[in-house]
């Protein structure tokens, strides 16, 4: 695939030089026929493809279909959304099946495996995305009301009968998302001595029907939970408090016993992609928006039922001044 795109550009940049030496053009040096012509084939769509990595939730979905749909659009890329789990994305960046993890929530573990420095190198950090993620312990806005105390840690014991299920052996059950996310919830649970047992909803879309129905019913729910996401505009979960966020807290896993922190989210790209300037790589750099951007979409492909290229679509016409600050 990189041979491709690599070759396609070459062979653009030697038909250009012939025309220019021909005199075929429409005058100057050959550099600056060179540079006229590399921006007109970027117009024309010079780009080859573009692996974009699509790990499952909604919100990520959100940044990928945008920021895909335009590569499409602007640049002519040909771009290939790959569902994979976070890890799996990364080890494609060192085989050339990914070239850009547009949403990433924080793997230091990863950081020393592949980039420069302790890793091969095969991956670098491209900037923020405009999101601020927040991890956290939640539940459905009609059990936070009628017992308050349940938003700390602390008296979870006390209602933990309430939250038991046929699968949780016993003890309250903590609803756990997709077993592929970032979490510690097994660990934290065991070291603040919580008589709850974890039990995996398998998927994002899962945990949303589970606090839905929650808090229509006025079920007891505890669950893991996060932001940017859709569902807190229309069933406003509340977070429980845990021991609060210090450096080091999480850096033994079986030793967790915090809050998750608040995350910067990023872009991670293949560093072989980005070096070779291809035109999709300003626009992934340029790419920022907000945690209401990203919601809006995300709600238009959860909640709204529309495919995720047609809600990125409709997104980005309806914010032109936006999506032009990103094409620079």
């Amino acid at each position: 695939m990189r041979t491709y795109r690599r070759t396609g550009r070459l062979a653009a940049l030697a038909a250009c030089a012939a025309l220019a030496l021909a005199g075929c053009g429409s005058g100057g040096s050959i550099d600056e026929q060179t540079q006229a012509n590399e921006e007109n084939a970027a117009e024309s769509g010079d780009c080859g493809e573009l692996n974009m990595a699509v790990n499952p939730w909604v919100g990520y979905q959100a940044d990928a279909y945008v920021v895909g749909e335009l590569a499409k659009e602007r640049f002519g890329c040909t771009v290939n959304y790959k569902d994979l789990k976070e890890d799996v994305s990364w080890q494609g960046f060192g085989t050339g099946d990914v070239d850009v993890v547009i949403e990433d929530w924080g793997h230091p573990d990863l950081e020393k495996k592949f980039f420069e420095g302790e890793g091969d190198g095969s991956a670098q950090d491209m900037g923020p995305t405009g999101n601020e993620g927040i991890i956290g312990w939640y539940v459905p806005p009609w059990l936070a009301e009628k017992y308050p105390d349940i938003l700390d840690h602390e008296n979870l014991n006390k209602y933990a009968e309430q939250f038991k299920t046929s699968e949780s052996g016993g003890k309250g059950q903590f609803l756990g998302a997709d077993p592929s996310y970032v979490q510690f919830d097994e660990a934290i649970v065991s070291n603040l001595d919580l008589n709850f047992k974890v039990v995996f909803s398998g998927s994002e879309a899962a945990s949303i029907q589970a606090f839905e129905k929650a808090e229509k019913n006025k079920e007891f729910l505890i669950g893991y939970f996060y932001e940017p996401q859709w569902l807190f505009a229309e069933v406003p979960l509340a977070k429980v408090e845990l021991p609060e966020f210090e450096d080091g807290c999480q850096d033994d896993p079986a030793e967790v016993a915090c809050d998750y922190p608040v995350t910067t989210l990023k872009k991670i790209v293949s560093t072989s992609w980005a070096e070779e300037g291809g035109p999709a790589v300003d626009l992934v750099k340029n790419f920022e928006w907000t945690n209401d951007d990203q919601n809006e979409v995300a709600k238009m492909i959860a909640k709204d039922g529309m495919d995720p290229d047609a809600a990125a679509q409709q997104w980005i016409e309806d914010n032109p001044d936006k999506v032009d600050a990103w094409l620079g």
